[in-house]
């Protein structure tokens, strides 16, 4: 657990504003990204079967809640740490068209989380995910995709200017695109997060690709990726240099989807080909879901982000140890 106290904190809002900054942000920001990306909101669930492979298991390390129910004997019921592969199922199953997407709000528990000023073990996200055809999987069509995320964060912004205008965090009017070869090519004795940190602090605010495969000078990947979702040459994370923590802030991962192809190849280079058997790798294998684009977008990190507060906890209901707790209060930081 680490934990950055900024100097002479003020938040600026009160519990009780800022509650009514974070239903302005979240509610106006869904609908205006979903109108801009053409995504309908949809349900979506809070737990899977194991066996369907449609979990996402992060960087690979990180263990899901998991339990048994009554109804479903023998069988372990799988709290999502995030609907990467069930988006892709349910645009074919519910029957959606080309250049027709939907969102959803994502919640999760990621027990495993190294607790800090940005992490939690809760996971409150918009997933995301939209029909493409396969000459569409190229880097034009990811960053065009970006960009429109980008207007509409700048957007909300400029909203919630006129409501708190002495409470709103001024972001970089652009955003900038760099590589992950890039960043090491320029600062090979740095570690990924710290050349993410340089580049955050440079440009404002970047979206970092192609993350997942290894590095030429490292030979390591910049950054854990599962291999069954992301195409690791076509993705990325959209990251903002903060200046309340001097340190950047991620606030979201995207990417191309994974074509039959390039999923072979990640899995192979992850030693992980034993997923080829399970339902939702199977179907990709044989060419039976679409072409896909999509990610998921922090919630509490945009509201965080937004209104300039140095802790999550600031912006979402969740536990924190004890001395972090302490620590928080002696700085004015109102962990709800």
């Amino acid at each position: 657990m680490s934990l950055i106290i900024p100097k002479d904190y003020d938040p600026k809002l009160s519990i009780r504003d800022t509650e009514a900054a974070i239903r302005f942000i979240r509610g106006n920001f869904q609908d205006e990204f979903g109108q801009e990306l053409h995504l309908q909101r949809m349900s979506a669930p809070m737990f899977v079967d194991k066996s369907t492979g449609l979990n996402d298991n992060l960087n690979g390390i990180e263990k899901p809640v998991s339990f048994d129910m009554k109804g479903m004997p023998g069988e372990t019921i799988e709290i999502v740490h995030s609907l990467a592969k069930w988006k892709r199922m349910a645009l074919k199953k519910y029957g959606f068209g080309l250049h027709e997407g939907l969102y959803t709000n994502m919640n999760a528990i990621r027990k495993d989380e190294d607790l800090d000023n940005l992490h939690s073990i809760y996971v409150d996200q918009w997933d995301w995910e939209k029909i493409i055809t396969k000459e569409e999987r190229t880097e034009q069509t990811l960053k065009a995709t970006v960009r429109q995320i980008f207007k509409v964060i700048k957007r909300i912004e400029k909203e919630l200017w006129y409501l708190y205008p002495d409470a709103v965090y001024q972001l970089p009017d652009d955003i900038h695109f760099v590589t992950t070869q890039e960043l090491e090519d320029r600062w090979p004795d740095l570690t990924p997060m710290e050349r993410e940190d340089k580049i955050a602090k440079e440009m404002g605010a970047v979206f970092v690709m192609k993350i997942g495969d290894k590095l030429k000078r490292s030979g390591k990947p910049h950054d854990g990726r599962a291999p069954d979702y992301d195409d690791w040459s076509l993705n990325g994370d959209i990251i903002f240099w903060y200046k309340p923590l001097q340190k950047k802030l991620e606030i979201s991962s995207m990417g191309i989807r994974v074509s039959p192809e390039s999923m072979k190849y990640q899995l192979e280079q992850a030693g992980a080909t034993d997923r080829e058997k399970l339902p939702f790798h199977k179907m990709l294998l044989n060419g039976e879901l679409p072409y896909t684009i999509g990610g998921g977008i922090g919630q509490s990190r945009l509201c965080m982000l937004l209104l300039g507060k140095a802790h999550v906890g600031e912006v979402q209901a969740s536990i924190w140890p004890e001395d972090m707790l302490k620590k928080c209060e002696a700085a004015h930081i109102q962990i709800l």
